[in-house]
């Protein structure tokens, strides 16, 4: 079983395992598929198991696959601590445009489900970390899209960490939030 609370975002879950804690070490189901589906009420199928990892400082996002390649994601960090941030981008959600950010760590052991319809980013906090996800849907390079991460129109109030953000090239070339409201409109 698992502690499930939902963000201000809706479909969007902080994920709490219960841990089994003693002398020799811990122990706690990381992911069980009946119990998972009943915490967030709805059933994902999950296709792809994707780890990254990055350095201090490193920020990845924000990334959605978008169309019939979209990705519902059950996020969790192996080692290390990252502030993980989601974007709503579902057209017709009270929450649209909006964001939230979590603490994700080996430490705290917290997991976040971000459902279909959402831009997903990280920034490493810690020395390095390693982040494993899982998602319902396979990778595909024609529907990656990204989106600013410092956009103003978001205001996301990422943690200030020691020297600059290092981005990738393609990262630091991602669109605003505007830009992708013009691509949206022009789809209607």
């Amino acid at each position: 079983m698992m502690k499930a609370t939902e963000t201000k975002l809706k479909g969007c879950f902080v994920l709490e395992p219960i841990i089994h804690e003693d002398e020799r070490g811990y122990f706690f189901e990381s992911y069980n598929h009946r119990d998972f589906c009943k915490a967030i009420g709805q059933d994902i199928t999950f296709v792809q198991d994707n780890i990254s990892y990055s350095k201090k400082g490193v920020l990845r996002g924000l990334h959605f696959q978008k169309g019939k390649h979209a990705q519902a994601k059950l996020v969790s960090v192996l080692e290390g601590n990252i502030q993980d941030v989601v974007v709503d981008l579902r057209k017709d959600s009270p929450t649209f445009g909006q964001y939230a950010s979590i603490e994700l760590s080996s430490i705290n052991k917290k997991q976040l489900f971000v459902p279909r319809g959402f831009a997903h980013g990280f920034l490493t906090l810690s020395k390095s970390a390693k982040v494993f996800y899982k998602c319902d849907n396979y990778y595909n390079k024609e529907a990656e899209e990204g989106m600013r991460y410092d956009d103003g129109r978001l205001g996301i109030d990422w943690v200030k960490v020691s020297g600059c953000f290092v981005l990738s090239k393609k990262d630091e070339k991602n669109q605003s939030f505007e830009e992708f409201l013009s691509k949206m409109n022009c789809q209607d």
